[in-house]
């Protein structure tokens, strides 16, 4: 009994400390969340003027991080501590509820390997127009060609892929730290001087939180992350992953917010309208505007190298989320579902590439609204009805706020089409 105690003071000790593989964990979160959507949040985020950007930035870091403090502790609820979130949703939903997450996490990724296909298209047309001096190549055949590519990686050389992009997380994010810097000598004075309409800025700054949700998402990770701190500090799990997800909410706060004001204060109202209307990134709109060649030749680069990584993991999701659907109703061999599946995918990211369809557009109307039901209704719904999440519920006023904000990202796009 004694020697139990003791393994639990100290367990609950170490859980209340930062460790070296805490801030590993930090980096992981923040490296899964920094991806191409942050590479199109100052065109949306700054569309609206100089302070609704300044409300988002203030409601961000508590938005982002009581999400996914919320979802780390709905997994930590599961009485089995090998579970995945597909597993807590079984337990505590049953297989009905199982098999509507499933889908819903399934239509959570795969739209954003569409966005990346007409992403990654649009950005190398881009630079060889205005970069190299090219002219655009068939768009049919860009696009073709470079899904091929990045699929073909996928495919046969997956360990190296998976090895690579998370190399790619870090010299990216030096990078926009350094462009970021570097845009600081043309900061201007337009966007703050605009003239804010306070009857329309709730609705403005309303209508932007599905980019902040998606740019700031690192919800892929959470259910891993979730199980490791389980099995290393059993019980005390949660005070862990509360750390740790504040940590990285912090992280993404002061440095997406920095490139992302350093963007905008760089431009006017008019530029980032232009970026918005040509459906590229600000990276790749900077390049073309930009007789530097730091940022001519080195912006379509980061926005290549960002799109590329996220595509990988984004399609090994799409797929694997696919092959589960189809298997488990259709009865057929699993080579077989992962070929046609593969097919599917890859088929229908091309088409769109070549349709090149807004981005933005995609994003809020496709991405978003299943990522914030997943990762900001689903947690505080399971607080208020389920049992074994009792001891995880956040506080009264935290768990309207992130409801607020979850309703607000689906409700606003609902808007939007309509």
């Amino acid at each position: 009994m004694q020697t139990t105690t003791n393994t639990t003071t100290q367990s609950a000790a170490a859980s209340s400390k930062w460790t070296y593989k805490d801030f590993s964990w930090v980096l992981s979160l923040f490296g899964t969340a920094v991806g191409a959507g942050v590479l199109f949040l100052p065109i949306k985020a700054g569309a609206g003027g100089f302070w609704p950007l300044v409300i988002l930035a203030l409601i961000a870091m508590p938005m982002i991080w009581l999400a996914h403090k919320g979802l780390a502790r709905f997994v930590l609820s599961s009485k089995n501590p090998n579970a995945d979130i597909t597993d807590v949703v079984e337990e505590h939903f049953g297989k009905t509820g199982a098999t509507i997450i499933t889908f819903a996490y399934f239509f959570a990724i795969y739209p954003i390997v569409l966005i990346y296909g007409v992403g990654i298209t649009n950005t190398v047309d881009s630079f060889l127009v205005n970069q190299i001096g090219m002219e655009s190549i068939p768009r049919w055949l860009l696009s073709g060609a470079l899904i091929s590519l990045m699929t073909c990686g996928v495919i046969f050389g997956k360990d190296l892929m998976l090895k690579v992009t998370s190399a790619m997380v870090y010299p990216l994010v030096f990078i926009l730290l350094a462009l970021s810097i570097f845009l600081i000598p043309e900061w201007n004075t337009s966007m703050a001087e605009v003239t804010p309409d306070w009857v329309a800025m709730p609705k403005i700054i309303w209508l932007a939180i599905p980019i902040i949700v998606f740019s700031f998402n690192h919800s892929p990770i959470i259910s891993q992350f979730s199980k490791e701190q389980r099995r290393t500090y059993g019980d005390n799990a949660a005070k862990k992953t509360d750390m740790i997800t504040g940590g990285a909410a912090t992280m993404l706060m002061v440095f997406v917010m920095f490139f992302v004001f350093s963007v905008v204060l760089s431009l006017t109202p008019a530029q980032l309208g232009e970026a918005q209307a040509q459906n590229i990134s600000v990276l790749s709109y900077l390049a073309n505007i930009h007789s530097s060649p730091m940022i001519s030749y080195l912006g379509p680069i980061v926005a290549f190298a960002a799109i590329t990584s996220s595509y990988f993991g984004h399609f090994l999701g799409a797929h694997e989320g696919l092959v589960g659907l189809v298997k488990s109703r259709s009865g057929m061999e699993e080579k077989k579902v992962k070929k046609l599946s593969l097919v599917f995918i890859v088929l229908t990211t091309w088409i769109i590439s070549i349709i090149n369809p807004s981005i933005l557009g995609m994003i809020e109307s496709i991405g978003s609204p299943m990522i914030a039901a997943i990762l900001f209704i689903l947690p505080i719904y399971a607080m208020r009805n389920v049992p074994a999440m009792a001891k995880f519920k956040t506080s009264p006023i935290a768990q309207i706020f992130t409801a607020v904000c979850g309703v607000a990202a689906i409700t606003s796009v609902i808007y939007s089409l309509f």
